[in-house]
């Protein structure tokens, strides 16, 4: 799949500016974007972000895309599975990771007392299907 992100060595993040709440997120969701190519209209390309939930957030509907989504949490909780209240759900913290295929439905997402998540999100090459696997333990 080619990849037109750009060449970035390290370079230390400043994690207090840069962080803006995405299209269709609720106030108290923002992401701060490190790397991107993502074209959702050509379906083409990838994004690295960080993804920042302040306590008590969370979403109100699932979500579903047509690109591939990993997800690493980094510090927090994230609750995935509320319902429109913000109630119910089942809590994670890290270390933990979850791969998603285009179109699978997933969320909503809550955090009673904040996360940061690490994501991945990327398009398949044109003409490659996916395939579901067994998870790695």
């Amino acid at each position: 799949m080619p990849m037109n992100k750009p060449h970035l060595e390290f370079q230390r993040l400043d994690m207090n500016s840069g962080w803006a709440t995405p299209a269709g997120y609720p106030p108290g969701i923002k992401q701060k974007i490190l790397a991107s190519d993502l074209d959702e209209q050509r379906k083409t390309g990838s994004r690295t972000r960080l993804l920042r939930f302040d306590p008590g957030v969370y979403t109100s509907a699932p979500f579903v895309h047509d690109h591939w989504e990993e997800v690493y949490i980094l510090a927090g909780d994230l609750i995935v599975g509320n319902d429109a209240d913000g109630n119910g759900g089942e809590s994670f913290t890290g270390p933990t990771y979850a791969c998603r295929p285009p179109g699978v439905v997933h969320g909503p997402f809550k955090s009673r007392e904040g996360c940061l998540l690490f994501e991945l999100h990327y398009y398949d090459e044109p003409g490659t299907s996916h395939q579901v696997r067994t998870p790695v333990t």
